[in-house]
């Protein structure tokens, strides 16, 4: 006699199908939030031939940033994003170059902006104990270089 109940036998394989598919869902989330990730100031950078500086990889630089109505912004602390008046430039330049004299001080200003105002920057990180300054700009592509 043989039973109604047949004793099945154990699979040993795993189902993959439902972890692609967890897998797929995990890529279009990351590739949809990511661009909305990057901070900054936006900023309409002056087109310039000029070689990229090289820095340290364990050194970020310092970046004051200058938008068209004059705003200053910089690069250290919790608020990014929101302009700071030249007293706290001096401050946190200053803490910043206090502990790591080595870091790259860097000014990007947009095109627009009236160049009393980028010196006026420049000023305050003098202040701050900056020896030396660098600009941000894009890469020149379209104007001849001068010779």
């Amino acid at each position: 006699m043989s039973s109604p109940l047949k004793k099945r036998k154990l699979m040993g394989d795993i189902n993959v199908v439902p972890y692609i598919d967890v897998m797929l869902v995990l890529l279009i989330i990351f590739m949809v939030t990511a661009p909305l990730l990057t901070q900054g100031v936006k900023v309409e950078l002056p087109k310039a031939g000029a070689e990229p500086i090289e820095s340290e990889p364990d050194h970020e630089p310092l970046v004051i940033s200058v938008d068209v109505e004059g705003n200053l912004y910089i690069s250290v602390g919790d608020d990014e994003d929101k302009p700071v008046s030249g007293k706290e430039i001096i401050a946190r330049t200053s803490a910043v170059l206090d502990r790591r004299p080595q870091t790259p001080v860097l000014v990007k200003a947009d095109r627009a902006v009236p160049y009393g105002n980028v010196v006026g920057a420049m000023v305050l990180l003098q202040q701050a104990g900056a020896e030396s300054v660098g600009f941000v700009t894009d890469p020149l592509d379209t104007y001849p270089v001068p010779e």
